[in-house]
């Protein structure tokens, strides 16, 4: 078996199907492997080396995952920060298996059709592990399902009820799918006492597709943002955007007020990088100094927060959103 970062993973070839010990198939990394893109030439420039995970609270929090047989985005999405985060003490659970139902192009986690399947057990594994890891902020988020009628929006609000039964005082951020716009969905969510709503916008209007699976939509992530924060306007609203896929900055900007008119409180912006050559090309390396002047211009907006470099993903260090100091990175 091979690994990530120390980490176990399936030995099945990129962009190759296997078959789940669900039964159902699904393809390895979510891109089929008769894609093949050019990665951009001269290779990474140096502020995007990370570190190699080491430390105890690194082999802590990934005991406890593997001990509960969790899915993590860190894992699955190949996060370059898994870590910094880990060994912080916090990790984003990826609900409902490590199959979506949807093939985005950026996107690494595998892709299928997982017919129905749930672990029924989820809610009480993933409140246990949140209160071994004596978490005060946890992000629970997940893949695609919509092969469930709700998109599984039930087992969200049954994992984060779980969590604040036994630890009340955890803030917990959904960061969902978009349930392909059903309102009754994030209504669902929005009552289980969720404390942050997060939805991703993931590129600009020009390009969401093809960088987004076709049952995702611009408009569609902004309606259901827009409608979490009518539902319960005391809860916060969060997306998040990529940067480096060929968006202009005018594009960026315009990206930034539609989030800012759909009311929307926080928002990240990282760089994208390819995770095989069966996704879409880096087209340029977007500057920290660049992400620092997208900042401004997005708190000069009204943002509450918005945390921008090039190694943010959406779940960075999501529990100092509200610090104004962009996640610490300056």
């Amino acid at each position: 078996m091979s690994e990530f970062k120390g980490i176990p993973v399936r030995s099945v070839q990129s962009g190759h199907k296997y078959v789940t010990e669900h039964g159902f198939t699904a393809i390895r990394d979510g891109v089929k492997a008769d894609h093949q893109n050019e990665a951009i030439r001269g290779g990474k420039p140096a502020w995007l080396r990370a570190q190699m995970p080491s430390g105890t609270g690194f082999e802590t929090v990934k005991t406890i995952v593997h001990e509960h047989r969790l899915a993590t985005v860190c894992e699955e999405a190949k996060c370059p920060n898994i870590g910094e985060c880990w060994n912080a003490g916090t990790a984003t659970l990826m609900l409902m298996g490590a199959v979506c139902t949807r093939a985005c192009r950026f996107c690494s986690v595998d892709t299928g059709n997982p017919r129905g399947w749930l672990d029924l057990d989820e809610p009480r594994k993933v409140a246990r592990s949140v209160e071994l890891m004596n978490l005060n902020y946890v992000v629970l988020t997940s893949v695609n399902r919509d092969d469930l009628p709700d998109g599984g929006a039930m087992h969200y609000a049954d994992c984060i009820r779980a969590i604040k039964a036994v630890r009340p005082q955890t803030a917990v951020e959904a960061l969902t799918p978009d349930f392909a716009g059903l309102v009754s969905a994030v209504h669902t969510v929005m009552d289980s006492g969720v404390d942050v709503f997060a939805q991703n916008i993931e590129t600009v209007e020009r390009l969401t597709h093809p960088v987004r699976d076709p049952r995702a939509g611009y408009q569609q992530t902004l309606t259901v943002l827009k409608e979490a924060k009518r539902y319960r306007p005391n809860a916060l609203t969060k997306s998040s955007l990529m940067l480096g896929l060929g968006e202009r900055e005018d594009e960026i900007e315009a990206c930034l007020r539609d989030l800012r008119a759909h009311d929307v409180d926080l928002v990240t912006m990282g760089q994208y990088l390819q995770p095989t050559r069966h996704h879409l090309s880096v087209q340029r390396f977007v500057t920290p100094e660049e992400f620092l002047q997208w900042r401004q211009l997005a708190l000069s907006l009204g943002f509450k927060e918005c945390v921008a470099g090039p190694m943010v993903r959406s779940s960075y260090r999501a529990e100092q959103a509200l610090l104004g100091n962009n996640a610490g990175l300056g």
